[in-house]
């Protein structure tokens, strides 16, 4: 796929036809600085945007969205970007999309399950990991749980904490 969910439209701000977008990454500075995103992901719906941060969320300016009746036509639409458009990752960091459905394998390589979900507590990230044995369950996103990340093989390693299951 050549886009990225990068958020989604939650609300309307204001009466000149601007939209909040909740973003689907805590680089929110960076997304900042986005001129143009789509609301397909096919990349086939273009806008020119401009953007600002107001309490962690992106308030945009759509052009040609000038009411508050054309945002809110807009509301609950998802936020794409071209992918060559992120910027590179320090080591150790991922992209969610980049995580979703990855393999679950605890330290003795048996398969636990499939990444699902991930969402932040504000502590950390946790990721939902939908097995076959114990239905969902939740993994803190955390160093003693999260052993290694091989995104090339598809597979996330974990060691399973007592009372995790």
């Amino acid at each position: 796929m050549n886009s990225i969910l990068i958020g989604e439209i939650v609300n309307i701000h204001g009466i000149k036809g601007e939209v909040k977008v909740y973003p689907y990454t805590d680089d929110i500075e960076n997304l900042a600085k986005t001129k143009v995103f789509y609301l397909d992901q096919d990349l086939k719906d273009k806008y020119n945007i401009s953007c600002r941060i107001q309490k962690n969320m992106l308030l945009v300016k759509i052009k040609g969205v000038d009411t508050p009746e054309m945002a809110e036509s807009l509301r609950g639409k998802k936020v794409y970007i071209p992918k060559e458009s992120l910027k590179k990752l320090e080591e150790g960091s991922y992209y969610i999309e980049d995580l979703l459905g990855l393999e679950i394998v605890d330290e003795n390589k048996n398969h636990i399950g499939t990444l699902k979900y991930i969402f932040n507590t504000g502590a950390n990230d946790v990721y939902e990991v939908e097995t076959k044995e114990h239905g969902n369950i939740y993994l803190p996103a955390i160093k003693q749980v999260i052993k290694k990340v091989d995104t090339k093989n598809g597979k996330i390693y974990v060691e399973i904490m007592k009372g995790l299951i």
